[in-house]
């Protein structure tokens, strides 16, 4: 019996280069698989409204109204989709043969799993893990859990609710990690699932300011939510950074 598995993609296409990267996830990921085996039900959520009604090949395109957040996007894809299982992914994958059929394999083995990444040498492979050895379970983030593609089943935001809408990238991963602890769901790297991950090709592309707005406000959130601190701690820690940007604009 085929299976069908939602895929959302967030993507910023700002530039052709960008674009292209998109495009790419997309063509790979189309033909990753056979079709009468594994289909995908491919959702881009793009950031870049200037080039709206623009649609990449093979999927549903939505253009949100709503300012850019990881996670805001994210619940919005769920929201459009209905399958099973669902994959959240970068914009800067290149998905090889079968690699979601390896990770569905994986999840009718273990009744009891509920999330999973694939394989990618630049992260798994510099630490040590070899490709086809097996099934890594835990919650160690550029190890077991990859952030930039990891599919779920879809009855974990039964348990987990949607994802928390203040992540608006950075930390994102390491919140769901912290997610996959508190409930005690199993998660597992399974090694036999090959997608390469080119490395934060649209971060990358971001000025000083909006890097910085991404990564030190994220932490300043992230602290306040799993150490537990106190809310004006949080509050003060937030703006004395805006202050500080602006005074050394």
């Amino acid at each position: 019996m085929k299976t069908v598995v939602d895929i959302i993609i967030l993507s910023y296409a700002k530039n052709d280069k960008l674009k292209k990267l998109t495009l790419d996830t997309v063509s790979t990921l189309s033909q990753s698989e056979d079709a009468g085996d594994v289909s995908f039900n491919v959702i881009v959520i793009e950031s870049n409204k200037q080039i709206k009604p623009y649609t990449y090949p093979n999927t549903s395109t939505i253009y949100p109204r709503s300012k850019f957040g990881f996670n805001k996007y994210i619940n919005i894809g769920l929201a459009k989709s209905h399958n099973q299982y669902v994959c959240i992914c970068n914009n800067d994958l290149i998905f090889h043969k079968n690699w979601a059929s390896e990770i569905i394999k994986a999840f009718k083995a273990d009744k009891t799993l509920y999330s999973a990444s694939p394989y990618c040498a630049n992260n798994q492979g510099i630490r040590g893990i070899e490709k086809d050895s097996g099934l890594y379970y835990g919650y160690e983030l550029f190890k077991e859990i990859s952030g930039w593609c990891f599919m779920v089943r879809r009855d974990i935001f039964d348990i987990i609710g949607k994802l928390d809408p203040n992540f608006k990238f950075w930390y994102s991963d390491n919140d769901y990690a912290n997610l996959l602890t508190k409930h005690n769901l199993k998660h597992a790297l399974v090694s036999s699932s090959l997608v390469d991950h080119l490395d934060s090709q649209t971060i990358s592309a971001e000025n000083e300011v909006n890097r910085q707005k991404l990564t030190t406000d994220e932490y300043i959130y992230y602290d306040y939510k799993w150490s537990h601190k106190k809310y004006w701690l949080y509050i003060y820690r937030k703006y004395r950074e805006i202050w500080k940007r602006a005074k050394n604009k």
